[in-house]
């Protein structure tokens, strides 16, 4: 005895989205793929490009590929390793130096983009045997431990500080109409909010950062 028995297919919406994808991956790619040639013929390289501009207060000249990041012609080719590769993504703040005395992450930049200008790391902030008041702070209040996230810190804070003597404001700021905002810790927190330690010494980053201020901390 046969017996009828009827099959119910649902579609959905997602089963027609998915179904589709498929279909145009396999049938877009392989050609796309044939049309980009060897995926490993990335071509000839870019030719060197030669930057001159001073670090520390030193002049330089590099001749570097021009894919070089600020960082990598730091470290690698100046030997300056205090700026810290940590993230290399723009994430953490380690590498950060200052830039005609703005603060920027070195990793995320290339060298060829500051031909000309003035560059400052860490190791450029002493004067002779004189700390720069920021890296007494620091050491006063024990403003690191493992001290890996600390030169960007520190090159963070100079230029977080000068940024609040121009009256620029941050997201936490509640009164527009100041000339210039007060440095409160929320202030401070929102504005170093860039970098990150790892070990958790914010309580005292804040304090070595309100000192060099001149405020009480």
């Amino acid at each position: 005895m046969n017996e009828n028995k009827s099959i119910t297919v649902e579609i959905t919406r997602r089963t027609v989205i998915e179904t589709g994808t498929t279909a145009l991956v396999l049938t877009t790619l392989p050609r796309a793929a044939l049309a980009a040639g060897p995926i490993d013929d990335a071509g000839p390289p870019p030719p060197p490009a030669t930057i001159e501009f001073q670090i520390n207060g030193h002049f330089h000249s590099l001749t570097l590929d021009p894919r070089t990041t600020l960082l990598d012609a730091l470290r690698e080719h100046l030997a300056l390793t205090g700026s810290k590769k940590g993230c290399d993504h723009g994430q953490c703040g380690a590498c950060t130096v200052l830039i005609e005395g703005r603060r920027i992450n070195s990793c995320l930049t290339l060298a060829v983009m500051h031909d000309g200008q003035s560059v400052t790391t860490i190791e450029g902030l002493a004067e002779g045997g004189n700390l720069h008041p920021l890296q007494t702070a620091f050491v006063e209040h024990d403003g690191f431990q493992c001290g890996y996230c600390t030169s960007g810190q520190i090159c963070s804070a100079v230029g977080m500080l000068a940024e609040s003597r121009t009256g620029m404001p941050s997201y936490v700021t509640e009164d527009l109409t100041q000339p210039q905002p007060g440095l409160t810790d929320a202030e401070i927190r929102e504005r170093m909010s860039g970098n990150i330690c790892r070990c958790a010494a914010y309580p005292n980053i804040v304090a070595a950062i309100k000192q060099a201020a001149g405020m009480p901390t």
